[in-house]
């Protein structure tokens, strides 16, 4: 174990110890300075938030009046009802030396600008769905989060124990949470509260412990958060992403959804394969990384390029198609004209920085 320089090991006299278990480990703690220990720091794994810090934005930096449900940031989602009410959701970007926390420099933060109330609405406000609703059952545990608002807002977080398709019904956890008042100014809020056991009941298919942050509906608004964590115990401790690297949030992100554009080339090149048919070009897409579940995917201005570089092929039916897909993979197809046989081809963008790749599996 490193030691600070202001500490040393102090090696215990283990003729002292008692050697039954229990006992024979707290009698060896005693003899250890535990000062330094849980003080939060680089403690990757704690928050079973991803994206805590908003680093993660594959779909987009701005949403202008998104759907119920839709995805934001990754791994956060914004639900609401009623109608006639209108909402723009953003990336922002924190000016140096201005976060909410001294000494940790993070680069964005999400902000709600809601600009019409609309009328008939009862809720409003992000979820973010950890996988595996067995996540911190029957333990303490405690949320915390850094808000401010353009005046006074209310925001009332809770908790779900969905236990997936085929599953028992789901829990509602709101005994511990209070509506709270956020100001215009960055604060931190914590919330410690109990999550039920699971005992006696059914885990299905894709269940999740669902963390929701509510706002008030209806309401003109404007409301920023940053840091979001959730970890066991009744304190909140230093604020950690869940992997507490940069590559390694990335990656958790992907777990559940991936993007591929072209934003830096008209041409980008997405795959490599060829024409197996004069009609059909076939290649196979590796995933960034092994996702949740096999894949939903969705395409935009894409075309193909033929192997002798003579050439463009489009794809008469407009979109290519997936299929044969593993967690990992998936073999896409595109059906052409004027092909050969046996041609080598790549699935580029079609002369467009809008074409994109996207493979989801979120919960």
């Amino acid at each position: 174990m490193a030691l600070s320089p202001n500490y040393s090991w102090v090696e215990p006299d283990n003729s002292s110890l008692v050697k039954n278990g229990a006992q024979d480990i707290r009698a060896l703690g005693d003899a250890i300075d535990t000062s330094l220990w849980n003080v939060g720091f680089g403690q990757a794994g704690k928050n079973k938030i991803i994206n805590g810090d908003f680093g993660v934005w594959q779909r987009g930096t701005s949403f202008s009046n998104p759907a119920n449900e839709a995805y934001l940031a990754d791994r956060f989602n914004i639900v609401f009802d009623g109608s006639g009410s209108t909402r723009t959701v953003s990336q922002q970007t924190f000016t140096p030396g201005t976060a909410p926390v001294a000494g940790y420099e993070s680069q964005y933060f999400i902000r709600m600008a809601q600009t019409v109330a609309g009328t008939g609405g009862s809720y409003v406000g992000y979820n973010q769905r950890i996988e595996d609703v067995r996540t911190f059952a029957g333990q303490t545990i405690t949320l915390s989060f850094w808000a401010k608002a353009d005046a006074t807002r209310t925001i009332l977080p809770n908790l779900q124990q969905n236990f997936g398709s085929g599953g028992s019904t789901t829990v509602n956890i709101t005994s511990g949470f209070t509506s709270t008042n956020l100001t215009t100014s960055w604060a931190r809020y914590t919330f410690t509260v109990s999550v039920p056991s699971i005992s006696g009941k059914t885990v299905g298919t894709s269940s999740f412990l669902q963390l929701y942050f509510g706002f008030a509906a209806n309401t003109v608004q404007t409301i920023d958060i940053w840091g979001v964590q959730l970890e066991y115990g009744s304190k909140a401790t230093p604020f950690e992403t869940a992997t507490g690297t940069i590559q390694g949030e990335l990656a958790a992100c992907q777990r559940y959804f991936f993007r591929l554009d072209s934003s830096s080339n008209v041409y980008s090149v997405f795959a490599n394969g060829h024409f197996n048919t004069t009609t059909n070009f076939r290649t196979i897409l590796p995933f960034p990384m092994t996702m949740r579940s096999t894949p939903t995917f969705s395409f935009s201005n894409m075309n193909l390029f033929a192997g002798n570089g003579a050439s463009f092929l489009g794809c008469s039916a407009g979109t290519p198609t997936a299929s044969t897909m593993t967690k990992n993979a998936s073999v896409i197809d595109m059906t052409v004209t004027g092909a050969t046989a046996g041609q080598g081809g790549m699935l580029i963008a079609n002369n467009s920085t809008s074409a994109f790749i996207e493979g989801s599996a979120e919960l």
